[in-house]
């Protein structure tokens, strides 16, 4: 991996809040095209393009659940919605780890050491986790503008979405300096960076009871 600077890294942070920020609207007019193959982020670009994805990703989950709420849906829709919702799941998780393998690498690098005798500190949330966050309120933010800027909404509703807007904004702002100024910590040696993983279970038919133990004629979901 090529060698990037605690400002590097800042400049990756704050492009991936806009590229996410910028995208959702231009994705609803055409879907973005993406090689079937993840390459290794080796650079910048690289990182840039495992944000998109990871970013695509969500905005597809969120339209799956939409269909999924339809009043009108049959159960064949409905089940096709879920087997969708758990592949984009898995898809979602495993792009945030990688999110996190290739910043922790890079920061690791050029960590200050670890005084002796100090436990470590670390984050209750991961980058890659904060940037899930950034690109989920991305799409409500454009979501909820659908509202208010909508025919036949309403004065009510388009008020209400107003005051959301407001909050969300305000809510992606502090996120991308709270995550800038957690890697101002990492800079001054205060944090460590770590990957978490969520092996997440639902999508391993070994891990999933009701895949791996049903037998025939079982009771429906209550």
């Amino acid at each position: 991996m090529t060698d990037f600077t605690f400002d590097d890294i800042r400049a990756f942070i704050a492009r991936a809040f806009l590229d996410q920020d910028q995208t959702v609207a231009s994705w609803h007019r055409q879907e973005p095209a993406f090689a079937p193959d993840i390459t290794t982020a080796s650079g910048a670009e690289g990182f840039a393009e495992l944000v998109l994805r990871q970013h695509w990703t969500n905005f597809r989950l969120w339209h799956v659940e939409d269909r999924a709420r339809r009043k009108d849906a049959g159960p064949e829709l409905i089940a096709d919605c879920m087997y969708a919702i758990d592949k984009l799941k898995q898809e979602r998780n495993d792009l945030i780890e990688r999110l996190d393998l290739f910043l922790v690498c890079a920061l690791n690098s050029i960590m200050p050491p670890q005084a002796e005798g100090v436990r470590p500190r670390f984050n209750t949330e991961s980058l890659g986790v904060a940037l899930d966050r950034g690109s989920i309120l991305a799409l409500k933010i454009f979501h909820l503008l659908e509202q208010v800027e909508r025919p036949g909404a309403g004065d009510d509703l388009a008020n209400e979405c107003r005051r959301r807007l407001q909050v969300l904004t305000e809510q992606r702002t502090d996120l991308l300096q709270s995550v800038l100024d957690l890697v101002e910590d990492y800079a001054s040696g205060q944090k460590r960076p770590k990957v978490y993983y969520q092996f997440k279970m639902y999508n391993d038919p070994r891990l999933t009871p009701e895949l791996y133990s049903r037998k025939s004629g079982a009771s429906a979901c209550l």
